[in-house]
């Protein structure tokens, strides 16, 4: 029986060709949770992963169930590619992410909880302290945390107070009389760290709000208080920012930003021994049903494991990593030099990101730069990239900045930088109404000897220092004239006004990149029917686009052989006799979020390689600006195929297998040849750094 036989009972696979994105999503935060369980990562990165686990299973509560309850009270019935309406949708989420909470809650408990106690690392509750401990706590809430502490009457209450986002919050009972009671809400402050210590020079610590329960006699004196018990609300974070209507773009994006906090609930999280009384009350106040409750065991808000895992015990973590700088690239007239002579290419963050920020300083620090073009979508509070910027400006450099001010939830970021920027004379432009700019461009224009010359910098991740240290990201620097002038034309259809859809190449979303991807494809079907050889690689972060998938399907069904290697989102179903029996599709979580992006064809024997910002989605396709570049040098394309990509075909240790109805297994190694791609390439970059970059 064939593994697709075997599994097609599953009841949420209503098509024959695509699995359902939102049950993909899943799949891949189940992914995540395992590694909190895998006994081969250091306990505090174990709990780094709940974290995670948490914070991405919220944001898909805040943005993708949102949008499906209002599809829903909106009467949309459309169906998706997979088959499932947005109402079957909803059931099948609810299904299965509160499985997956209440296992998350398991593996604190039951496997993290005990190896930390093991580690001298406690989580105590205020019964396991002495007198004396606990005196000392009261004297510290009374101190440090009453002063911010404010509690608020949710019932009965003139009108509700605002209970923010993703807030840990206590609904405490209050006794007025013996036929009546109020219920109160006090939030867990978040100024304040959560851990609050017990003993000086030791890892025991008390969750702050147990200390607030244990003192609640302080907030409401002379008050009789029946209960208090803790429960968390999630809301809708994607607030459209209607740019058709708006004049001003910046102006929109500073008012959504606002909105977002209080936008319309989506989930109650509580614990099992919530009263009934109160569970309806809280539900009355945040206009929710019975079905959008839900009950976890123990610990809520597992954001707090992000404290405990920068406890300082560096025995219990990674070992520490220092990236390669390739040789001839420590500032950036060596960049220059040899760029000038040949293309390089980083792969972050195995190699420095010290490169990409001396090449953006350039800008300011080389009398030879006269301008750089630029684009920001993710950068952080602090950007070392921006500082870069904000100097070249102000010393009267060219610099032209496009600033996605629509890159969510780091709006507000950006439009920091952005009018930073305006004040220090740069050009800052925010690009279309109708898509976000997702590429990584930036490009260099200097005075040399023998005339005015560009160089480009194209990657797969965001201008940030800090992911690169935690993504891993290819990026490409050239001077290619054909190139460097794309990106030049680029930036004046991103600033200025051009309708140019053609370019020498690059493949450019919206124009010609999803039919740049497919006339490929079809390409190495005809070349597998002509000769006899096809074969395709892509790295990527989702697949979901349903024209480029189909593509994908024929190249199968001629006999191309396909690996796809899909860290998140695969709505391609692998494996299915007739239609993709010659696709493999793998998944890899590890110690560094797989981000980078590959697109890769044997081409009959003259291999062609593509890397940059995007992923095969619709949205990434249709309504994003994104760029692809290519890898023309013969060492660089070799470099990607036998190394970065052949190290991820095989990788046993990190991989996970997906099956034709979007079910995922771990690969299990044999005992004589485990093998994990993100270790060997830290280890190569090593040994490179060791021999001289050999």
């Amino acid at each position: 029986m064939s593994q697709v036989e075997a599994r097609s009972d599953w009841r949420w696979l209503k098509s024959d060709r695509y699995i359902n994105r939102e049950y993909s999503w899943l799949q891949f935060d189940q992914r995540v949770l395992e590694e909190a369980e895998n006994v081969r990562n250091p306990l505090l990165e174990r709990l780094k992963f709940l974290a995670i686990f948490e914070s991405n299973l919220d944001e898909f509560f805040m943005v993708r169930v949102s949008g499906l309850i209002e599809q829903v009270e909106s009467g949309v019935a459309e169906k998706t590619p997979d088959g499932l309406t947005p109402s079957e949708q909803l059931e099948m989420i609810l299904e299965t992410a509160l499985p997956m909470r209440r296992r998350a809650a398991k593996i604190w408990s039951e496997l993290l909880l005990p190896e930390l106690s093991r580690e001298g690392i406690q989580l105590l509750s205020v019964a396991d302290l002495d007198k004396s401990q606990v005196a000392r706590l009261e004297e510290r809430f009374r101190q440090e945390i009453f002063p911010v502490c404010t509690p608020l009457i949710l019932h009965p209450a003139p009108s509700v107070p605002f209970i923010s986002n993703r807030s840990l919050n206590l609904a405490v009972e209050l006794v007025e009389s013996s036929s009546s009671t109020r219920l109160a809400r006090v939030k867990v402050p978040t100024v304040l760290k959560r851990l609050v210590p017990v003993r000086t020079g030791a890892h025991d610590y008390v969750l702050m709000e147990d200390v607030i329960r244990q003192n609640l006699r302080y907030l409401f004196p002379g008050v009789d208080i029946a209960g208090s018990h803790r429960f968390r609300v999630l809301r809708d974070a994607d607030i459209e920012i209607r740019e058709l209507e708006a004049a001003d773009l910046v102006s929109t994006v500073e008012e959504t930003i606002r909105m977002r906090r209080f936008g319309a609930p989506v989930a109650l999280e509580t614990n099992p021994d919530l009263p009934k009384h109160v569970r309806e009350t809280l539900l009355g106040c945040l206009d929710l049903d019975l079905a959008d409750v839900y009950e976890v065991e123990g610990l809520l808000g597992l954001d707090v494991m992000w404290e405990l895992a920068a406890i300082d015990r560096p025995d219990l973590r990674y070992p520490p990593y220092h990236p390669l700088v390739l040789e001839g690239f420590h500032d950036s007239e060596n960049i220059f030099e040899t760029v000038a002579d040949r293309d390089v290419m980083v792969h972050h963050p195995f190699d420095s990101f010290a490169p990409v920020q001396s090449f953006v300083a350039s800008a300011h620090t080389d009398p030879h730069v006269i301008g750089i073009k630029q684009t920001l979508y993710r950068v952080g509070s602090e950007s070392p990239i921006v500082e870069s910027l904000l100097d070249a400006a102000e010393d009267g450099k060219q610099v032209a900045v496009m600033v996605e001010l629509k890159a969510r939830f780091d709006e507000s970021n950006n439009l920091v930088w952005a009018k930073a920027l305006e004040r220090a004379g740069a050009h800052v432009s925010y690009g279309f109404r109708e898509v976000k700019t997702h590429c990584k461009l930036c490009l260099i224009v200097r005075r040399e000897p023998d005339g005015i010359k560009a160089y480009a910098h194209i990657g797969t991740g965001n201008y940030n220092p800090i992911t690169a240290r935690l993504y891993t990201d290819l990026a490409l620097f050239t001077c290619d004239p054909d190139v460097t002038q794309d990106i030049s034309e680029l930036f004046n259809f991103l600033t200025g006004f051009s309708r140019q859809s053609d370019y020498r190449k690059l493949l450019v979303a919206p124009h010609n990149l999803r039919e740049g991807i497919i006339e490929r494809i079809v390409r190495e079907a005809e070349n597998k029917k002509r000769t006899n050889v096809g074969r395709i690689i892509f790295k990527l972060n989702s697949l979901v686009d349903p024209e480029v998938i189909d593509a994908l399907y024929d190249a199968s069904e001629a006999g191309v052989e396909i690996d796809l290697i899909v860290r998140g989102i695969c709505c391609l179903r692998p494996g299915v006799p007739g239609l993709s029996e010659n696709i493999r599709v793998r998944s890899i979580v590890g110690r560094f979020l797989e981000h980078s992006r590959v697109f890769w064809f044997e081409n009959s024997g003259e291999p062609e390689a593509f890397i940059g910002s995007a992923d095969l989605m619709r949205r990434n396709l249709d309504r994003r600006v994104e760029v692809l570049a290519p890898v023309e040098d013969a060492r660089l394309v070799r470099h990607l195929r036998e190394v970065v990509l052949q190290s991820y075909l095989d990788d046993n240790l990190q991989t996970w297998i997906e099956f034709a109805d979007g079910t995922y297994e771990r690969l299990c190694p044999d005992d004589t040849s485990p093998f994990e791609a993100q270790q060997a390439l830290m280890s190569r970059s090593s040994l490179r750094l060791l021999m001289g970059n050999a």
